[in-house]
């Protein structure tokens, strides 16, 4: 199964049904988890002993490792090879999914749901790029329809599945029912997706240090101006000052 990509027209029903599968079931748990966990925060809340403002880094941090991480997955794809980061990414999804069930500290949360987005990010762009690769092209817009579905049904289904798992189970059976789909995910994809050619380039890590804090501050200013009354708050002050120098900085980097 190791190699290059082969042509399109190598890759038999069975096995494209299989890549499909599995690519589709990981962009689905990265994009749930964009809002699964949010109807869970009070009873997460009050398990942890952590107050209402604590509790928004459960989510905060979740979204700005995705967003740091996304822009480095296309070149460590390139740089090792796409089929590893997929499994890497998936394996450290479902690693982090458990850790933070596990979780008996809003610190102990807050680190897994970091080491969530980091592994998650690369599973939205990469399960788009291996769609495209492994279907031809007559093929290419019903798979990007059934990929733009699962991504957008992902946010949309999260917080009902979250109220419901919480209401009738618990709030760490919100992370641990990524743990069975992440293995699917992870086994279908070691079985049956081949690897791309290796491509050496260049990186600007200048740039994409930039770019990390100038996205990360941002992010920071959506996520807690509300709760600091936006620029009433020093916080938001410097946050947004920090995203507005990176972002100078990448434009002219």
């Amino acid at each position: 199964m190791n190699g290059t990509v082969p042509p399109t027209g190598e890759i038999d029903g069975p096995r494209r049904l299989l890549i499909t599968l599995s690519v589709i079931a990981a962009t689905t748990l990265q994009a749930l988890d964009n809002t699964i966990a949010n109807v869970a925060l009070p009873r997460m809340q009050g398990s942890v002993s952590a107050t209402q403002d604590q509790m928004s880094w459960v989510l905060t941090s979740y979204i700005i490792a995705a967003a740091i991480m996304t822009p480095l997955s296309g070149w460590l794809a390139g740089r090792v090879g796409r089929r590893r980061v997929f499994l890497v990414s998936v394996a450290g999804f479902t690693v982090a999914s458990m850790l933070c069930g596990l979780a008996q500290s809003l610190p102990q949360i807050v680190l897994a749901r970091l080491l969530q987005g980091l592994c998650g990010a690369a599973l939205v762009p990469l399960s788009q790029a291996v769609l495209l690769d492994v279907n031809p092209p007559e093929r290419q817009p019903r798979a990007m329809a059934v990929w733009a579905m699962a991504a957008t049904l992902g946010p949309i289904m999260g917080p009902a599945l979250g109220g419901w798992l919480t209401e009738n189970y618990n709030w760490r059976w919100v992370f641990y029912i990524n743990v069975p789909f992440g293995i699917l995910a992870f086994l279908g994809i070691l079985s049956s997706l081949p690897d791309s050619a290796i491509r050496k380039s260049r990186f600007d890590f200048f740039g994409f240090t930039a770019l990390s804090a100038g996205v990360g501050s941002m992010q920071l200013v959506f996520d807690r101006g509300q709760l600091k009354d936006w620029f009433s708050s020093t916080e938001i002050w410097i946050e947004a000052t920090v995203a507005a120098v990176a972002f100078y900085l990448f434009l002219v980097q």
